[in-house]
């Protein structure tokens, strides 16, 4: 069977992973599902001779790995990502489950890419590493023994991104209005902050939620561009004095 071209333009990312061998795990449980594109943020060894043994057979996907510093570098282009993360976190949007998320990102590849974002294998994604997703995602374990590696937990969910992408496949797309990226919304995410601080609204000394809730609230729109372009140009206005006539 043909490899779906929705999976072309999602993208794995795995943050701060401490052993190399779980970095040559996921790069073979990708391939086997047709993922290709591996983002690495900072890992404690890479490249490394044991992340290329596990592997085993996908070592074309590590030498094609883009390493970076931080995860905005791996978000900065994507319209869309979901983090995998079993807690619960106050002020985060509701949790899918990796099948309806896997449904979620392939139909946002019709907008451009995305990224599906896992954590350090001893304590996971940080808070402010899950807030710059748009969606947390979760695998449902049974309650009981609910501990997956960090190999395991990316095959579950190539799993479903290809059986989404192979349902996918045969429905037309409808035109769609163009997403704004990550920088884009990164950016007017602090523009806001910028307006609403000068305006007094926003005391930064004692800071509480006014922000991660606007955060939340504007992650659950789903902004397009020429939207952040005209909320931008609205805050700008805010921001300009008024001549007095």
């Amino acid at each position: 069977m043909n490899r779906p071209l929705a999976l072309d333009r999602i993208r794995v990312v795995l943050s701060r992973t401490s052993h190399p061998g779980n970095i040559g795990a996921a790069a073979r449980a990708m391939k086997t599902m047709g993922l290709r594109e591996l983002w690495l943020v900072a890992p404690e060894s890479f490249p490394d001779e044991v992340a290329s043994a596990r592997a085993s057979g996908a070592a074309d996907l590590l030498e094609k790995a883009r390493v970076v510093d931080t995860l905005e570098e791996a978000l900065a282009d994507t319209v869309f990502s979901a983090a995998l993360t079993a807690r619960r976190r106050e002020l985060s949007l509701p949790r899918l489950q990796a099948r309806d998320a896997a449904v979620e990102l392939v139909g946002r590849t019709q907008d451009g890419a995305v990224a599906l974002v896992f954590g350090n294998e001893t304590s996971g994604l940080t808070n402010e590493e899950a807030a710059l997703c748009s969606l947390p995602v979760t695998i449902p374990t049974d309650a009981e023994f609910s501990s997956l590696n960090l190999g395991a937990a990316v095959q579950v969910l190539a799993y479903e991104l290809r059986m989404a992408a192979l349902g996918d496949a045969a429905a037309p797309a409808d035109p769609q209005p163009e997403p704004a990226t990550h920088a884009d919304f990164e950016g007017f995410m602090a523009h806001l902050e910028r307006a609403v601080t000068a305006s007094g609204f926003h005391d930064p000394a004692n800071p509480k939620r006014l922000l991660p809730r606007m955060r939340r609230l504007f992650n659950r729109v789903r902004l397009e561009r020429e939207e952040v372009a005209l909320l931008r140009g609205m805050l700008t206005t805010f921001e300009t004095p008024r001549r007095r006539g």
